[in-house]
Formats: structure tokens, sequence, C-alpha cells
């Protein structure tokens, strides 16, 4: 609390520096001496900005007087930096003349085609979300930023040990890929814990691409990719720093610096979460949130070459200490049957590099490997696995004159072993060893202009798995744009995915439910469709942007964990049908002249899976903990006067089915609930002091652990005190059990 108290004093004497101030003002023009209305201008990661008006003029005041980078941007324009210097009380005048580009947004994407291009010109609809998004409303990892993005969210699947997973579109986490500088870094073993352990202080931004990428990226990318791009060495601030701490007793510290060393660019970066406070507010004698102590180092190296040839390489190390459990839990107590639970530790190391052949033709050899350790104890449960993965690539592109194309050979090597019968020799069940899959495959892709407002994507990729054979997956996308502000895109394609329930699925371990499989396991496979609008429209005092989606996913072959049929267990098995997926989302985001923003977004859908029951009729069966409505709201605003930057973020979600027993007392539905937070930042030169209350109006789900006094189940079989035969069950989960909490934080960037 004390280290609390020190970020508080740190914040007010910010708020308080409020210092000399001038002004700038001025016209935007383009070459051919035009205004350019709503064009946005301002300090680069400052409040400090503005938007022209129709007549191509700004005005931006309280600026601390000094020198300063001015940037200004524009849909259809190459951004463009200068630098004034700006004297006390004073009208600094600046014109400004910006040049235009054939491409409507000067935005690059890799996502979507494995290669650089601008978004408004991919094919594939690419979002981009950068930090200053996500420091709206600060998390300590790049898990919780995500559920400012419409249509995807976290979901906490264990309240006792907190794992989660990322679901776009209404689909489970296994279903997304999520990468590291498109190197598939976070998968099977690491998917549990690994996105916690993810910093935001390493990364420059993050695309997403909702929708089957299996095509480019193989298994695992079927409800889509989210694809950290880290910071480039060469731009990275020369230092940063961010530090922050909430009354909860969460700490969280990230800093990086960068330096030059002949050819090479080096960018260090680390991060530090501790949270060791055991809250139990209400009352069933479990954490709250789990304990948690966790370091991450980053670096990353970038040389020079000639012709300016890729060549990068960065090396990652992480370890967490994880407990969740009775409040009364020590650690002499793990892996036994008196007081309950879960201790997680976990050490990993990645390698993630690029090298550009020195050759005339553009080749580039991408490679990633990563060990994965975990030592965990769920109850009296050992979860003890290891997870060797190494990736590499070589990646082909042409540019003609009307294709563009990219083709490339991919292997992918996993190698992991655990604690559990699924890793044991069939000859000596007491001989533990490692499952060994390669899985090579080879894909092309042709990005063709057809006219000058048309573009075709075709691609293909074929994989081939030890167990099931060669696997197809096609794609095909089409692209209309009539202008500069308004592009219109369908695209179709299928997705696969290759499944180890026990690197995946949590609830296969937790709690007292048995694992059962049914059946020989194939891969799954789905179809998707998807229909896309991106628009700028400009208005008076400002613009929106608009995007919009319809989707629709088929499944065959899906494999869902049935919680249902028997409450101790949990029955893998494919699905005797088809699983449906669909839906439509749409994000509204306005910028006034007056520095208001307000973003609204939302992402309505529909989960279900049919099946036939034991009378051979089909039936239609709701996904669980898939709300049908998930809303997004982020407004921000600017006091001029004294410079303070307000944001009001939020998350809304409609009722979800829940995982229940027969005759549960526990409603089998969530209810409508949102998630408020409120934040209050100011900028003094190069240091930003923010503060905030997260959840301020303390909503807290009700009874989220069954039967939490007897976690053992050693009363269990009492049917006088126990007559509907409930367990120990920890997977009624649709929201943080963190009630309200207040938190400040200090960021500094030197450049």
């Amino acid at each position: 609390m004390g280290n609390f108290f020190l970020y508080s004093t740190m914040f007010l004497y910010c708020l308080t520096a409020l210092g000399q101030t001038g002004s700038l003002q001025g016209k935007i023009y383009n070459s051919s001496k035009e205004a350019i209305s709503f064009a946005a201008i301002g300090i680069p990661n400052t409040s400090l900005s503005a938007v022209s008006d129709t007549s191509g003029f700004y005005i931006i005041e309280n600026i601390p007087v000094g020198r300063h980078k001015i940037k200004t941007s524009q849909v259809g324009y190459l951004s463009k930096e200068v630098e004034i210097y700006v004297h006390e009380s004073t009208k600094e005048r600046l014109n400004i003349v910006m040049e235009e580009m054939e491409n409507s947004s000067e935005e690059v994407v890799v996502t979507g085609t494995m290669q650089e291009s601008y978004k408004m010109e991919s094919v594939t609809p690419v979002e981009i979300y950068t930090p200053k998004f996500f420091q709206k409303s600060p998390t300590p990892n790049l898990f919780y930023a995500l559920q400012m993005v419409n249509g995807v969210r976290p979901q906490l699947n264990c309240n006792v040990c907190n794992t989660g997973d990322i679901h776009i579109n209404g689909m489970e986490g296994p279903y997304t890929m999520v990468m590291i500088d498109g190197m598939p870094i976070v998968s099977s073993l690491s998917t549990v814990y690994g996105l916690m352990g993810i910093p935001n202080g390493i990364v420059e931004r993050i695309e997403v691409v909702k929708g089957p990428a299996s095509t480019l990226y193989g298994s695992e990318a079927v409800a889509g990719v989210v694809n950290v791009i880290t910071k480039n060495p060469t731009k990275a601030p020369f230092v940063y720093a961010d530090v922050n701490a909430t009354t909860w007793g969460e700490y969280n510290t990230d800093v990086s610096v960068k330096w030059k060393q002949g050819k090479a660019h080096s960018l260090l970066g680390l991060n530090y979460f501790n949270f060791k406070n055991r809250i139990d507010k209400n009352g069933d004698g479990f954490t709250d949130m789990t304990l948690q102590d966790r370091i991450s180092v980053f670096n990353k190296w970038s040389f020079d070459r000639k012709e300016n040839r890729i060549a990068s390489i960065a090396f990652r190390l992480l370890y967490e200490d994880r407990f969740g459990g009775q409040m009364n839990y020590r650690n002499e107590d793990r892996g036994r049957d008196s007081i309950y639970g879960e201790s997680i530790y976990t050490q990993r190391a990645e390698v993630i590099g690029a090298y550009q052949l020195p050759v005339k033709q553009n080749l580039v050899f991408y490679y990633s490997y990563n060990v994965h350790d975990q030592n965990s104890a769920y109850g009296t449960t050992w979860y003890l696995a290891r997870q060797h993965v190494g990736f590499g690539q070589m990646v082909w592109t042409k540019i003609l004159k009307k294709h563009n194309i990219v083709s490339g050979l991919a292997m992918r090597y996993t190698a992991y072993t655990d604690n559990t019968f699924a890793s044991r020799d069939k000859i000596d069940s007491t001989k533990q060893i490692y499952t060994l899959t390669p899985l090579p495959g080879a894909f092309v892709q042709d990005d063709i202009s057809i006219t000058a407002k048309s573009k075709v994507l075709v691609g293909s990729r074929l994989d081939f798995h030890p167990i099931h054979g060669f696997i197809p997956t096609p794609r095909i996308g089409y692209k209309y744009q009539p202008n500069k502000s308004h592009s219109f895109r369908i695209n179709t394609g299928n997705g696969f995915r290759v499944v180890n329930v026990f690197t995946e699925d949590h609830a296969a371990l937790t709690g007292a439910r048995k694992v059962e499989f049914v059946g020989a396991i194939k891969p799954e496979k789905s179809w998707n469709v998807n229909l896309n609008y991106t628009g700028f429209i400009p208005l008076r005092k400002g613009f929106i942007n608009v995007d919009g989606s319809v989707f629709y996913n088929y499944f065959t072959n899906k494999i869902i964990p049935d919680y249902l049929t028997d409450p101790n267990k949990v029955i893998y098995k494919n699905l005797d049908g088809h699983a449906i997926n669909k839906g439509v989302a749409l994000s509204l985001d306005f910028s006034f002249t007056n520095s208001l923003k307000v973003q609204l977004a939302g992402t309505l859908l529909e989960a279900f899976k049919k099946d036939k029951d034991s009378t051979g009729q089909e039936r239609k069966v709701t996904q669980l903990q898939t709300p049908n409505f998930q809303g997004n709201f982020v407004v921000s605003y600017t006091i001029p006067i004294i410079n303070v930057m307000f944001d009001y973020t939020s998350q809304l979600y409609s009722p979800m089915k829940l995982p229940v027993y027969p005759n549960d007392y526990r409603p089998e539905f969530s209810p409508w609930f949102a998630l408020h937070n409120i934040q209050a930042s100011k900028t003094v030169k190069n240091v930003v002091c923010y503060m905030g209350i997260k959840n301020f109006l303390n909503f807290v789900p009700a009874n989220p652990i069954l039967r939490p006094f007897d976690p053992f189940d050693k009363k269990a079989n009492d049917p006088v005190n126990n007559p509907n035969r409930y367990t120990f069950d920890p997977t009624y989960n649709y929201a943080p059990l963190q009630g309200m909490r207040f938190y400040m934080g200090v960021r500094l960037t030197i450049r």
C-alpha cells in the first residue's frame, strides 16, 4: 500500500505541473494548394491535438514551451512530421503541405497476406490496435487488454487459478491463433497461461483478423488470428517505463531501453507483475484472484544490411508462480488433500527471427523455437508437462504488373510430454514418452488487381499430419473500393484444427471431473464466409470511421467438451452433426474537432451445435459461456484549460449459458452485466500521469464455486446433506471476480 501512495504523490505532482504554454495554428493543404478537411494534427504521445475544419484551419492550445514534433495524418495522404519551437504566450503559425498517396490508408498490415500492405488495400479485413488505445484502460498483460476489441472476449475458464483463453466472434480459445511477429508462438500447452505472460510494453501494435486464416497459418487459425507486432528497435523510444499499482495490491512495471552497436540495433524490455494479496470478498473461503509473481525479459535485435534486407532476432524468457485456492493454503499443502489449492509454476523460453536471403529473389526465412515447462498441482491432481515447438517457414514473394504472389514452405515440429496416460508408452506404462508431431505444409496465394477499384485474392494450403494425412485449406476473397473512403470485401475459406485436449482444456485437469474420450478424435474443419464494409464519413466538425461485418461459420467434426451429460465427467468426442457460428459486428468511431472521441461497437451472434440424442433425434444445443451480444463503449475527452484527458470504457455482455448440475440452485444463464472503467491522465513533457477506477459499479458474479467447503468431495456422497449429489466445481464463470479498485501510474517516454 505504501507504493500505491507513492504513485499517488507522483500523479498529483504531474497534475499541478501546468507550466508555461503557447499555441499553434495554421492551415493544412495538399500539393495543389487545396484545403484538407478533417486532418488530424498533434504532438505524438500526448493529448495535444486538433482536427482541421472545412477550410483546412486548425489550432492547438496549451502547448508547453519548448521544441516539439508535430505530426499530421489524414486518410489518403502520407503522414508528415515537422519540428517547431513554441514560445510562451504566443501564437505560432505553421502551414503544412501533405503529399497525396495512391492508397486510401497508410496503415501497414502484414497479418492478412503475410506481407506488408496498406490496410485499405488489403483484400482481407485487418483491424489495427495500438498501445495508445489500450492505455485508455491499462492492464498488466495482453489477455485483459483484448477485452476492449469488438468481437474479441477474454474468457476466464476457472474461478480458482484464473486460466483463460481468447474468443473471437464467439468461438472458443483453441480456435484462435495468437502469434508474435507472425510466428505461432502461443499455442497448445502455452495457450492456457502464456497469454497472460505477454506484457503490453513490448507491443508496437496488434493486428486482428476475424475468420479462418489456415491458408496462411495452418492449424488453430480457425476463428482468426491475433498477431502481436513487437516494437522495432530502430523506431522504439530510447527509454520507456510504465509503472502502476491498484488498491487490491497489484503492481506492474514495464521498462525498456534501446541502443545501437555498430550495425545492430537492440531493444531490451523487462516486465514484472506482482500480486500477493489474498482477497476473499465473496466469503467462500477461496481467493477471488490468483496470486501471481511473474517476470518476463524480452530482447530484440535488428541489423543493417545491404539493400535494406531483413535480419532480426528476438529472445523472451518468462517465469511465473501462480496460485489460487483456499485462503489458508500454504506451500506445504501443494498436491495434498487437506487444504485445496491450484499451484502452477511456468517456465518458458522463446526465440523468434527472420532473415532475408542475399539473392535476387525476395526470399525470407522466418523461424521460431520455444520450450514451455509447466509444473502444476490442481488439488491432488499433478500435471507436469513440457512442450518444444520448432517452426520454420521460407516465404517467396513476387510483384508483377497485376499480381502479388506469396508462396512458401512451412514446417512445425511439436514434441510434447506430460504425466497423464496420454504420454505413457503403450508397451511399458511406467515409461513417460514424448509425442512427436511434424506438420509440414506448403501454400500459395495471389493478390490480383482486376481494375483500379477491384481486387481478388486466391490461395490454397496443403498440410500433412502423420495421423490425419493431407489436409487442404483453400481461400478466396474479393474487394471493391469505389473511392478512397469506402471499401467492400467478401472472403470465404476453409479452416482446420488438430486437437490436443490436455494442453488446451484446463477443465480436463481442475476440480473433480474425470476425462472420457469417445471414439478416435478427428481433426476439426470449418467453412467461413465474411462480408465486410469499411468507410470514412466526414462530418462538419469531425469524421466517422465505420467497420461492419456479417459472418457465418460451419463446423464439421467439431470437438465440444460435454459438461452436461454427466456432472462428474468431461466427455470429448467428434460431433455427430455440425456446429454453426454466425452473426453481425459493427464499430463506429467518432472524432470531433473539440477533442471528443467516441467509439460504439457491438457484436450480435449465435453459436450452437446440432447433433443426435440417444433416440436418434436431432437436437440444437446452445454453446456454453458465449453471450449473444457483446458491446464496447469508449469515450475520450480532453479539457483544454488543464490539459487533462478523461477516458471512459465499458464492456456490455448479454446472458450466456453456463455449466450447471441437475437441480442446480444457480441460474442456467448469467444476467446482463457491464464492466465500467474511468481514467484521468495528464501529460507533462515526456511524462504521463494517470489514475482511474476499474469496475466502478462493483459488479461481481454470485456463487462462482460449487461446494467450496468440500473441495475434495469427501462428503459429496452424503444423501442427507447433499441430496442432489453436487460435487466441487469451479467452472461456473462468466465475469471476473475482481470488484471495484483504484489504480494510479506513471508513464515515461524518452525519444
